[in-house]
């Protein structure tokens, strides 16, 4: 329930970063990545690299609880959520609250890289280093361990919204 048609807090359109409203307009899958001890971050700028070995990049910001575990554990998981994963989603973003902590609600699962949900495709990755691009920190990992289940639809962000 809302009290209004539009955010009331949104930049004036007029004020808006055209760079920003055009990758809002590209349509992203929306990853979790995880660390131990147990931190998260919803990532939806995740590309993965074929090759041998397989690659991960993805743009992290640098001032997440995120960033220092995973830079000093040396390893993380990235998570490809489901469509039916929008609240944990907002969860890891801080858009929502998160009584008890990130990982207090679900199932969890812990991996040598970081917890995972049950039934998710997921890989475990070695952190190969990060550099400072744009506003966030482009992390690359080198996939160590993949995990593929059936799943459903992925979630998709675009425009500022979940869809399928």
């Amino acid at each position: 329930m809302s009290i209004h048609a539009s955010d009331p807090f949104a930049t004036p359109e007029d004020q808006r970063s055209p760079v920003r409203r055009l990758r809002g307009r590209l349509p992203a899958a929306v990853t979790l990545w995880t660390a131990n001890p147990s931190v998260g971050l919803t990532v939806s700028s995740t590309l993965v690299v074929d090759g041998d070995p397989g690659r991960v990049v993805g743009l992290v910001d640098d001032e997440s609880d995120l960033w220092p575990v995973l830079e000093s554990s040396g390893r993380f998981t990235v998570t490809l959520l489901s469509a039916d994963d929008q609240q944990l989603a907002d969860r890891f973003a801080g858009l929502m609250p998160a009584p008890g902590g990130l990982f207090a609600t679900g199932d969890w699962r812990q991996t040598d890289w970081g917890p995972v949900k049950p039934d998710r495709t997921w890989a475990g990755c070695r952190f190969d280093g990060a550099r400072p691009l744009g506003w966030s920190l482009l992390v690359e990992g080198t996939i160590e361990h993949i995990d593929i289940e059936e799943a459903g639809a992925p979630l998709i962000h675009e425009r500022g919204r979940y869809r399928r």
